[in-house]
């Protein structure tokens, strides 16, 4: 699927249906803008104002939504702080200065944490599909403030195993609370790890079977 491309007046925005995983933040916070359920165009800049169009692409978990402004506003900057947010029966969504399997993948990206997904290791809504079943709400581990919260996260996929990531980072609850917070750490790909969204070795019991990249 080709990235379609809108221009309006101020800001042109970008949309890589590859990258979606159908959260809804566009449809549901401005459906005049992402007019969802029509034959034709559905994406329509020019229906709120810039800022708002801003808002709403960087809300955008996957990165599906970019956008390009025309006005000499700011770009996305990089967050004050590198989140991964644990989505409930879903992926891993970053928001940090990524560079995943040694490539440069933006501010914005959700990376398979079933198992499943025919693009590891970003995800392509396989979950869905295949039933996968993992709380958004793990227990929260007690950590100690990192001396810095943003900088850039290198993500390495492991050869058969889960995902090494190196970086100041605080991983969080689909609700907000922050379960821990880490300067390196091993998230699950597998989807059978009995400690989510962290690995615990299960990918060697299951045989799970996945290049480094």
């Amino acid at each position: 699927m080709s990235i379609e491309t809108v221009r309006g007046k101020h800001v042109t925005i970008l949309f890589d249906g590859t990258r979606c995983i159908h959260s809804r933040n566009c449809v549901l916070t401005h459906p005049d803008v992402f007019v969802p359920n029509v034959d034709g165009e559905w994406i329509h800049p020019d229906a709120q104002s810039v800022e708002d169009v801003v808002l709403t692409a960087r809300m955008c978990p996957s990165g599906a939504i970019q956008y390009q402004r025309h006005d000499g506003g700011e770009e996305e900057p990089a967050p004050i702080v590198n989140t991964v947010r644990v989505r409930e029966n879903g992926p891993l969504a970053f928001n940090a200065p990524l560079k995943v399997a040694g490539e440069d993948a933006g501010l914005r990206r959700t990376l398979c944490r079933c198992g499943l997904s025919k693009h590891k290791p970003y995800c392509d809504n396989s979950h869905i599909e295949g039933g996968f079943h993992a709380t958004g709400e793990p227990p929260l581990k007690k950590s100690e403030a990192l001396a810095a919260r943003d900088g850039e996260l290198t993500v390495e996929p492991q050869s058969n195993g889960p995902l090494k990531v190196i970086g100041n980072l605080e991983v969080v609850s689909g609700t907000g609370h922050t379960i821990d917070r880490v300067t390196e750490t091993w998230l699950c790909r597998c989807g059978h790890s009995q400690n989510k969204p962290f690995c615990d070795g299960s990918h060697r019991k299951f045989g799970f079977e996945a290049d480094g990249a």
